[in-house]
């Protein structure tokens, strides 16, 4: 199975594309090593440097016709992951 959710694509990650530092929503048991494994045998990049970061869920309430109706959205899990120079992800080839 694999630790990989998707590949998050926003403006400030899709600034790090181009320094070679691509992002990925992962599973939140997953450690460094299985998520260097999983992108290497993915994508066939060599990853040099990995960052992670457990996110909280952020707190949704909304009306309802018996009241306020609160909820939380599921923590979650960044990698902040470094290829060697030279390699690339390209997120949009198979389109």
């Amino acid at each position: 199975m694999s630790t990989l959710k998707r590949p998050i694509v926003t403006e400030k990650a899709t600034g790090l594309n181009e320094k070679g530092r691509y992002t990925f929503e992962v599973e939140r048991t997953a450690n460094k090593v299985q998520i260097k494994k999983d992108i290497e045998a993915l994508y066939g990049v060599t990853v040099t440097d990995i960052n992670t970061m457990r996110t909280i869920g952020k707190m949704k309430s909304k009306a309802t016709r018996s009241g306020q109706a609160t909820g939380r959205r599921a923590h979650g899990k960044k990698a902040i992951v470094t290829v060697k120079e030279g390699d690339i992800i390209d997120f949009y080839g198979n389109l």
